[in-house]
């Protein structure tokens, strides 16, 4: 079981955005506070039976559901270089990840913040300098999402459906050259409800659905419809963003989805005040709200984790 936490990270290089995000507390945004908190709480999350997490290096939307996105945030410089503090504050996320036995399932790429990167060979070098980094910093708990949503809104086309197969390939073959024996576990998920397409699903290790803006119905319809399509040949699934909730009712996604032997991912993207969810900064990283109690609880009670 998993929960989206792609703001792990977060920074904004854009002073006149910056702001936006400041802590109720200090009137500042501060980077180093953010990844701190969210470390302190890893371990009550495990403590619920939560054993994944989704971070993303170029985050997600701070206001949940933006298109636009002025903001700056981005572990890539525009050559595809790795900038440094980004770094260092997702190693020492991943140290604690793999202390508590829970893997972080790393995102590299998130629409509106890809044309941070200058041109398509950027784009290139961003996944290779990335996965070399995970493999020279000899992490085995952690699996890659190349990129949030490839079938919406990226600019560079490499990054879109029809062509993210070239950049899953380019990490599997990064990877393998690091690590023959135990390659990383590589796939790139959709937007909401949208099934895998072929030449995606033969290229991936595992699968990834997002169910925000689906029906009950079409939840368990879209993990058939996966599994029927030739190019599935039964990797896991998992459900790593949904914004449907509903936890103290009998039927709802998640419990569907656990029907349906898949994975599923809580995404509670909040309302940038330092209490709701866990997307739009500053977030409070506790289990503090009704709604994040009732989802850590319901994990707890299928987990039987204690």
């Amino acid at each position: 079981m998993n929960s989206r936490m792609v703001q792990a990270v977060f920074d904004d290089r854009n002073p006149e955005t910056a702001g936006r995000w400041r802590y109720p507390d200090t009137e500042v945004w501060d980077c180093e506070r953010n990844t701190n908190e969210f470390l302190d709480n890893m371990q009550s999350w495990r403590e619920h039976g939560v054993l994944a997490l989704t971070i993303n290096l170029q985050g997600g939307s701070p206001e949940g559901y933006s298109r636009l996105q002025p903001w700056i945030n981005s572990a890539f410089h525009p050559d595809g270089t790795l900038d440094q503090a980004y770094m260092n504050r997702l190693e020492r996320i991943l140290d604690r990840a793999d202390e508590l036995g829970m893997v972080i399932i790393l995102g590299y790429f998130y629409f509106g913040q890809d044309l941070v990167l200058a041109s398509e060979y950027a784009v290139k070098q961003a996944v290779v300098n990335a996965t070399m980094w995970v493999h020279q910093k000899g992490y085995t708990n952690v699996v890659i999402e190349i990129a949030n949503e490839c079938d919406i809104l990226y600019r560079h086309p490499i990054i879109l459906m029809p062509r993210i197969h070239e950049l899953i390939e380019l990490a599997r073959l990064v990877s393998q050259s690091q690590s023959p024996g135990a390659p990383l576990l590589i796939g790139a998920s959709c937007s909401g409800g949208t099934v895998p397409a072929n030449h995606l699903l033969e290229v991936s290790d595992f699968v990834l659905l997002h169910g925000n803006s689906c029906s009950m119905e079409w939840i368990s319809r879209q993990i058939d419809l996966t599994r029927s399509q030739t190019g599935y040949r039964g990797q896991p699934i998992v459900n790593n963003e949904d914004d449907h909730f509903d936890f103290d009712q009998d039927r709802n996604h998640l419990l569907i989805s656990i029907e349906r032997s898949v994975s599923w991912g809580y995404f509670d993207p909040g309302q940038s005040d330092y209490e709701d969810g866990y997307q739009c900064p500053p977030v409070n990283w506790g289990i503090n709200t009704a709604r994040k109690k009732q989802f850590f609880e319901k994990i707890k009670e299928i987990t039987g984790h204690r």
